[in-house]
């Protein structure tokens, strides 16, 4: 797969289309451009920064799209958000047949939006002893150890249910359900992740995920994203360091492949 999956969200994005203005943020980071709006969590580290004295600004937003593959993943943060920037267009997402935000109330009275976790729970609880993978240390994500086996893959592990990430290679291809976070595009993880996710029901996680139909072919049953629902919002809170709030910078949406 290598660069292949990059190739094709890349080329899928129409040469007219430019940049209007983007931010590289403390913790998220975001593109707008003609069609939209794209987030990205702020990824650091990976190859040295290139200088690039490029102002994107006016330039077309496939051009700031190629960053996505730079080894410097700060590069590639603003690479995925113009990715988004195209992808998160509603009605493309519509056309592939998007549900948004739907409040989902959990075992314990606690009442969550739409949680890509809650939404496959029936599927995971109806195969006995399920295998569960999860790249990232999400927030709650202990509660799947109430109903499956759980791994937790995460780079800095912060409790006993977190195992390197190298594991990966060991627990993965044992997986029923793996769960893998957006953020692995930035990183490029995600084509060896999908790999060793073969066999098992693969759900893409977080606001860095970009909704589009290469991934789900390659391998991705559902992408649990977002969509930006208030632009100046977004802004606000990327600028100053902020968190993004769902139900108001964004909209939570998933697609599931058919």
């Amino acid at each position: 797969m290598s660069w292949t999956l990059y190739d094709r969200l890349i080329e899928g994005i129409p040469e007219d289309v430019r940049v209007k203005d983007y931010c590289l943020g403390l913790c998220w980071s975001y593109v707008e451009a003609e069609s939209a709006m794209g987030v990205s969590y702020t990824c650091r580290g990976g190859g040295v920064k290139q200088r690039d004295e490029r102002d994107f600004v006016g330039l077309p937003l496939r051009e700031m799209a190629t960053l996505a593959k730079s080894w410097s993943f700060e590069d590639a943060t603003l690479g995925v958000a113009a990715l988004n920037a195209w992808y998160g267009q509603k009605q493309l997402i519509d056309a592939m047949g998007a549900v948004y935000d739907e409040p989902v109330e959990l075992p314990d009275g606690t009442v969550r939006k739409l949680d890509a976790f809650e939404v496959m729970r029936p599927q995971i609880e109806a195969k006995k002893n399920a295998r569960v993978v999860v790249v990232g240390h999400f927030p709650h994500v202990d509660r799947i150890e109430e109903y499956a086996n759980l791994t937790v893959l995460e780079r800095n592990c912060r409790t006993e249910l977190d195992k390197p990430d190298p594991a990966c290679e060991f627990v993965m291809p044992q997986a029923d359900f793996a769960f893998i976070t957006g953020v692995t595009l930035e990183n490029k993880t995600l084509p060896r992740l999908l790999e060793l996710a073969k066999d098992a029901h693969v759900t893409l996680v977080g606001p860095s995920v970009v909704m589009a139909k290469p991934l789900l072919e390659a391998g991705v049953g559902m992408a649990a994203g977002s969509i930006v629902l208030d632009p100046e919002r977004t802004k606000r809170s990327v600028k100053s360091g902020g968190g993004l709030s769902f139900g108001g910078a964004l909209q939570m949406v998933t697609v599931t492949k058919g």
